[in-house]
């Protein structure tokens, strides 16, 4: 949801939403060559369900005070985080064209101070979700009922702050503290679970004091009902969504690539993944 109001029954579907962000990243990765590409269609279905489902904001006005706050841990996913604040009308699509270019307000990695919408600066892994607890407990102090969402990397998961965070929310009895770990098991340094091992996540994270759900990050109806019953879940603790999903999800010949963590794409293959994701766009 955008705002208090009722969505309208003429809006996108959450598929349609979730196409739409993925074409809009591949358009972006065009104008670079390369970047995080896979990274961003994996996510876009989290993306589709967070900004048209689950949160309460204005595209009019992004630093609204009675928003919800999402902040990009992950600050390489930024192409995803514009992909959606674009569909969401928080950025025109005009800007698009200017990704990563001297100038521009979508610099390759998230920047606060550069792009409406975004909340954090990012790129130094493993903060954002300290900075999360910070703003989960400001808002409580403030009595406030809006959430803090944060996305992060299963390669976040190195990082020792990430579990001070993690103890600290739970301490703090978070509950309008939602986490979303995007689980694709890559990083630059290989698959995330052999550069360091965090399973069994579930386990872990209820151990810790969290309301843990783990579903199929590539399947819309598992991730909007993982949303809502965070949303809704009545114990007072911090939530955590462990979506699994797959790199470069949509376009075949880029899920298939066995290394692709930053990926460079040929000239000619950016038609052919626009195409491959138009054959397969929502009834």
């Amino acid at each position: 949801m955008t705002t208090d109001a009722a969505p309208r029954s003429n809006a996108p579907s959450l598929a349609e939403r979730a196409w739409r962000i993925r074409r809009n990243a591949v358009r972006m990765g065009e104008v670079q060559g390369q970047g995080y590409i896979a990274q961003a269609l994996d996510i876009a279905d989290v993306l589709a369900v967070a900004y048209f489902h689950a949160m309460t904001y204005r595209p009019d006005d992004p630093e609204w005070e009675g928003r919800d706050r999402f902040l990009l841990s992950n600050g390489h996913y930024a192409i995803a985080l514009y992909a959606a604040l674009i569909e969401a009308g928080i950025i025109p699509e005009a800007e698009l064209e200017t990704y990563g270019s001297d100038d521009s307000r979508l610099p390759m990695s998230g920047m606060a101070s550069y792009t409406p919408g975004m909340e954090m600066s990012g790129g130094s892994l493993g903060i954002g979700l300290s900075i999360a607890v910070g703003m989960g407990l400001g808002l409580k102090r403030k009595g406030s009922k809006n959430f803090v969402y944060t996305l992060f990397s299963d390669g976040e998961l190195d990082e020792g702050s990430k579990w001070e965070a993690i103890m600290g929310a739970a301490h703090h009895k978070l509950d309008n503290l939602i986490a979303v770990v995007d689980i694709n098991q890559q990083q630059a340094d290989g698959p995330s679970g052999q550069v360091m091992g965090f399973e069994p996540l579930v386990d872990k994270m209820n151990a810790f004091g969290w309301f843990t759900q783990r579903v199929d990050g590539n399947d819309l109806d598992a991730v909007k009902a993982a949303f809502d019953a965070a949303r809704n879940h009545p114990e007072p603790k911090p939530r955590m969504i462990i979506a699994d999903t797959k790199m470069g999800k949509g376009v075949p010949f880029l899920e298939a690539r066995e290394r692709n963590h930053f990926m460079r794409v040929d000239a000619h293959e950016w038609q052919l993944a626009l195409d491959a994701l138009d054959a397969g766009r929502p009834a």
